[in-house]
């Protein structure tokens, strides 16, 4: 099989940078404009989509497995253990500390830089258990999830989308363009080689030009002669006639008379 030309590469690529651009930019806006309808509308502090939420530390409570700005990822659970990180709602707050004992069904958290337990939460209260943290990431996230946050990332993926478009395009000019200079350069060829050919025919016509020339007068002196030769027989005869003629012949007197 051919190799495969770098320009459809090169198209293959931003077509699929395209394709991941928007699938992200979808996810992001998606769970953003999700975020900030449950937490405006349906007075949701921390929504979970599919049991999967985050939220972002604020404090130093659990230093140093969390620090603050961290984002931290949580997943929902049936059942918590002694030992999970977990995400609880307090009143109109959040509080992420990791659970120590459990008491007559109720939950005992404490923050691992704290010297002091929280006080017992119901499991209806956990949101879900820590599964992965992001450092330093929580507040670029949260101020996605705000209305002017939304408004910058889609002024973001238009003006990305619409530059991969203009490079494909200035792309696709270049090639035209070398395509044009191609086709021109082929052209420059077939004129040169042409060239020589209708200049070796030339000399040749003036060469088979002159062959004629000299050949036509001595076409032309043979019948001249021919001519002049026929004048002068008739001329000839025509004096040997009138010398036989009688009439011609001068008659002379008798000589005694």
């Amino acid at each position: 099989m051919p190799p495969e030309a770098p320009g459809k590469k090169k198209k293959g690529g931003r077509l699929a940078f395209r394709i991941f651009l928007m699938l992200v930019i979808s996810l992001l806006l998606g769970g953003s404009v999700y975020t900030l309808n449950a937490k405006r509308l349906m007075r949701n502090i921390m929504p979970m989509p599919f049991g999967i939420g985050s939220s972002v530390v604020l404090s130093g409570s659990m230093e140093p497995t969390l620090s603050v700005n961290d984002l931290v990822i949580v997943h929902q659970q049936e059942n918590y253990a002694v030992g999970d990180v977990v995400v609880y709602q307090s009143g109109h707050a959040l509080v992420i500390h990791r659970i120590i004992r459990v008491d007559d069904g109720f939950v005992i958290t404490q923050g691992d830089a704290n010297n002091v337990e929280d006080a017992p939460v119901a499991p209806a209260q956990i949101k879900g258990r820590m599964v992965g943290v992001i450092p330093r990431v929580g507040q670029a996230v949260h101020f996605l999830q705000t209305p002017l946050g939304v408004i910058l990332m889609l002024a973001l993926a238009i003006f990305l989308l619409n530059r991969s478009w203009n490079k494909e395009k200035a792309a696709d000019d270049q090639d035209l363009d070398q395509l044009k200079e191609e086709i021109r350069r082929l052209k420059e060829l077939q004129e040169q080689k042409q060239q020589p050919a209708s200049e070796s025919k030339e000399p040749d016509e003036a060469a088979a030009g002159a062959a004629l020339t000299e050949q036509q007068p001595a076409k032309t002196e043979e019948p001249e002669e021919s001519e002049e030769t026929e004048t002068e027989k008739e001329l000839d005869a025509a004096a040997k006639t009138d010398a036989a003629s009688p009439a011609n012949q001068e008659t002379e007197p008798p000589k005694g008379e």
